[in-house]
């Protein structure tokens, strides 16, 4: 039997280039392993049938939607997960789901080495071999991309000439990764940052400047799990398909931000995220009212580094897996509903309620009749500036 490289596929230039590469440049046959996590307009059957035509041996789709909501995106939810504030993580989280289903079947066919269609300036190269790496070790990563230096306007000479199907052209230069919880587009005219987005790269949204009425949802949490909308049961996927569409067409979500990418460079990406930058502000205010003070500001700590882990590829880290115990900790009284406005770009929440909430309506309110004894603010002030006024006391004799 010939020896097999599994391939990552997702069925566009790169990896579509990199099955004949591969054969060429190892004498090895090719399966094209295509995980589908959600690839919003992609025919799953349309890139098994893709890959053959490129020239793999086998061709195998997974479908891991609701692995991917569950295991991934939930806990990416829970750490209120945003790169650099603003990034809610779309292409990194998918990452170790499918380098877990490439390594797999690469043990299940007996091949020793695995494969991926990234380049040497990005992220992914990075997530795909660590991860390989912390569940596979045994296993050989390639990168025929990076490996070969062929840059995108070469692969797509080398499409052409060989008559690949695939859907980018030289008038069409856009590298685009798009998963249920998100969709990233890089390249063409956006590597000049001055160059502002037209309206032609977004699908996951409309635009924001058309008038329109409002959408208001409401979205039931437990142990920080979304559950129901507007009181209806859902599963995970199927909110964040429902929120993809409610808060998509309101135009929520666009980003527009210069990234510090792992390798070292600063990249210009442009991302669409509805469902997931509107559950998040709907999860993170649920938090604001069931979360202790000082739980709540340790784990925005917590969440910055979380997310830098994962955008840096450690989801299998020990340090992020200890991460992941701290906050699913913190989920134990994060249940709740959370009403939320969706209107002209934006998600603002209007109004919360939880049963384990620790807002005190009695203590909070000014009106008469409050329960919090202001008398006692006073000794308390003298006792919490009593470091400061030793110390200013040291200083002023040290003058």
């Amino acid at each position: 039997m010939a020896e097999r490289v599994v391939l990552a596929y997702s069925g566009g230039l790169d990896t579509s280039v990199g099955i004949g590469w591969l054969k060429d440049a190892t004498g090895k046959e090719v399966v094209a392993l295509a995980v589908d996590v959600g690839q919003e307009g992609e025919d799953m059957d349309v890139i098994r049938q893709r890959a053959l035509d490129c020239g793999a041996v086998e061709s195998i789709v997974i479908d891991a939607k609701d692995e991917f909501a569950n295991d991934y995106i939930v806990p990416t939810l829970k750490a209120n997960a945003l790169y650099q504030k603003r990034y809610p993580l779309v292409s990194a989280i998918s990452r170790p789901l499918i380098a877990k289903y490439l390594a797999s079947t690469a043990i299940e066919l007996g091949a020793d080495s695995v494969a991926h269609g990234c380049t040497g300036k990005g992220n992914d190269q990075v997530r795909f071999e660590s991860a390989v790496a912390a569940l596979a070790p045994e296993l050989t990563s390639l990168a025929p991309v990076r490996d070969f230096e062929l840059t995108r306007d070469k692969a797509i000479e080398y499409a052409a000439t060989h008559n690949l199907p695939i859907a980018q052209s030289k008038k069409s230069p856009y590298s685009i990764d798009q998963n249920v919880w998100g969709r990233a587009v890089e390249t063409g005219f956006l590597e000049d940052p001055w160059n502002a987005p037209i309206e032609d790269l977004y699908t996951y949204t409309q635009d924001p400047s058309v008038t329109r009425a409002p959408t208001e949802v409401v979205i039931s949490f437990e142990q920080g799990v979304p559950v129901a909308i507007d009181g209806k049961k859902v599963t995970p996927l199927q909110v964040i398909q429902l929120m993809n569409r409610l808060a998509g067409d309101q135009g929520v979500g666009r980003i527009d931000i210069v990234e510090d990418r792992l390798v070292g460079i600063k990249s210009r990406e442009i991302y669409e995220a509805p469902a997931g930058m509107a559950l998040i502000a709907a999860h993170e205010e649920l938090e604001n009212m069931t979360l202790e003070r000082d739980v709540a500001r340790y784990k925005r700590g917590v969440e910055s580094k979380w997310a830098e882990l994962v955008y840096d590829g450690l989801w299998f880290s020990g340090l992020k897996k200890s991460l992941d115990v701290f906050i699913e900790d913190t989920q134990k009284y994060v249940t709740g509903d959370i009403r939320l406005k969706m209107h002209a770009g934006s998600a603002v929440v209007t109004g919360r309620s939880s049963t384990t909430s620790l807002y005190d309506f009695n203590l909070a309110t000014y009106d008469t009749g409050d329960s919090f004894d202001q008398t006692m603010a006073k000794g308390f002030i003298e006792l919490w500036s009593l470091p400061s006024k030793v110390a200013a006391r040291r200083d002023a004799a040290a003058k």
